[in-house]
């Protein structure tokens, strides 16, 4: 793992940010919390961070549009996208845009400092093809990845009403943990 003593952690969720900060801090770890955009972008101005752990869903705004900004304040930041809403598509995009890695929640300590080593070896591959749901998630994803999170536009391009994709998206949001 790297060494690193100062996290940032942003999230909306205080209860989670308050779990995963006392977690850090018997691990050595001196964290930072953050509850939306304007505040981390703060923090890294107040102090140099060697990791940050970046929800994609701050309540209402995107993750991954915050995620080029931490970087370009402070361009050295390991970034670990942590998420409810996980996708193929957005993982895709989180690395694209400079996170180092990327994992669903519910996730424990151990996990998530393990997000911030290195591969060793190539992770397993999956053997048996994606389900039909996984596959139609997958796309749901992708769709409003392209736009920027933005339910109702992601609805019309997907011929779809918005509350039956509000729907899915809470449906699967519950399914996932």
């Amino acid at each position: 793992m790297t060494t690193s003593n100062s996290w940032l952690l942003v999230d909306d969720d205080d209860a989670f940010l308050q779990i995963l900060q006392r977690a850090l801090k018997r691990h050595g770890i001196d964290a930072t919390c953050s509850h939306c955009h304007a505040e981390a972008l703060h923090a890294l101005d107040t102090q140099p961070f060697q990791n940050c752990v970046l929800d994609l869903n701050l309540a209402g705004e995107s993750g991954l549009q915050l995620l080029p900004e931490l970087l370009a304040k402070q361009p050295g930041l390991e970034v670990l996208v942590l998420t409810g809403y996980g996708s193929i598509a957005t993982a895709v995009e989180a690395m694209r845009r400079g996170a180092i890695n990327y994992l669903c929640k519910p996730v424990n300590v151990q996990q998530l400092l393990s997000g911030f080593e290195p591969l060793a070896a190539t992770p397993e591959l999956r053997q048996e093809p994606p389900s039909v749901e996984e596959m139609e998630w997958e796309h749901i994803q992708r769709v409003l990845n392209e736009n920027e999170g933005n339910v109702s536009a992601t609805a019309r391009a997907l011929h779809m009403h918005r509350r039956t994709l509000q729907r899915k998206l809470q449906k699967h949001s519950r399914w996932r943990g």
